[in-house]
């Protein structure tokens, strides 16, 4: 059987239709829209066959915005905006339309320690998502968020929960501690996998694209979560801050091949974990085998 070769995670927007309140005045390389046909060369001279197109600022039309973005052959799943802290109006938001090729949801946390999450309704609520075949994407960073996400893991196993970006490692700083220690503890729950990709805070901080950098926290999340439960994943366009797509897929997929020799193990990190944590078997076609 053939596995496709996925982008687990990027974005697209229009600049005038959304405001993004994460992007600040030093991001021009990324104050401007991206759009399908913009990525679509770039997917090709990759060999990719795929992405997964992420929401990138909490509000209900960007849902309907992925929804359009939905219809592009490439996009092969869409992860939502869900107002998970309030599960009233992210039931109502799961209700309001049915999205194409919806696998998934998230919103935008920062360092909210989510303690809500040990509430019986919410727990309820990811329930409910984890029974319509959607996972939810987080990026938990503080002790207490570490917490609080290890203990919804626990406590709703059906749920299939993604760490992205690395769950942000001190990669600027050089730091190891707290991030090695709480990316271990969230990997003790078989529902937690981890997205391979650079996040916003590492790229504002670098003055260069460092690749290098990277490799002792790729290593040390493939120790602790396998090929099954890490997934390839660009962050473009907001890659964009510090090199190029090529550059950026060709490099994470280096340190993930360093890793991970067997054919196998190389088709579930580039494609075969996001068909399995996203259900994306459902709108996938079949690619090329990975070797």
């Amino acid at each position: 059987m053939t596995v496709p070769v996925i982008d687990a995670h990027q974005h697209y927007w229009k600049i005038a239709a959304q405001d993004q309140p994460w992007r600040e005045s030093h991001h021009g390389a990324i104050a401007q829209d991206f759009e399908p046909a913009d990525l679509a060369p770039l997917l090709a001279a990759a060999g990719i066959d795929g992405t997964v197109v992420m929401q990138s600022v909490d509000e209900p039309e960007e849902n309907d915005r992925l929804a359009a973005y939905a219809t592009d052959d490439t996009v092969l799943g869409i992860v939502s905006w869900l107002p998970v802290k309030d599960p009233a109006a992210a039931s109502a938001e799961l209700d309001r339309r049915e999205l194409p090729k919806h696998v998934g949801v998230r919103c935008l946390v920062a360092d909210d320690p989510m303690h809500w999450l040990a509430s019986r309704d919410i727990r309820a609520l990811f329930a409910d998502i984890a029974r319509r075949g959607l996972a939810w994407d987080v990026v938990p960073i503080t002790d207490a968020q570490i917490r609080n996400v290890t203990a919804l893991a626990e406590a709703v196993p059906d749920l299939r929960i993604v760490v992205d970006h690395l769950g942000r490692p001190p990669i600027d700083s050089g730091g190891w501690e707290p991030w090695a220690g709480n990316v271990a503890r969230l990997a003790g729950n078989p529902n937690v996998s981890v997205k391979v990709s650079i996040g916003i805070n590492v790229l504002s901080a670098w003055a260069a694209w460092d690749a290098s950098g990277v490799e002792p926290f790729v290593d040390h999340v493939a120790d602790l979560y396998g090929a099954d439960r890490l997934l390839a994943a660009s962050n473009w366009p907001v890659v964009l801050l510090r090199t190029d797509y090529a550059t950026a897929w060709h490099d994470l997929r280096g340190m993930l091949f360093a890793r991970f020799d067997d054919p196998a193990e190389r088709a579930a990190v580039l494609g075969g974990a996001a068909v399995r944590v996203y259900g994306l078997d459902r709108f996938v076609p079949a690619g090329p085998v990975v070797g």
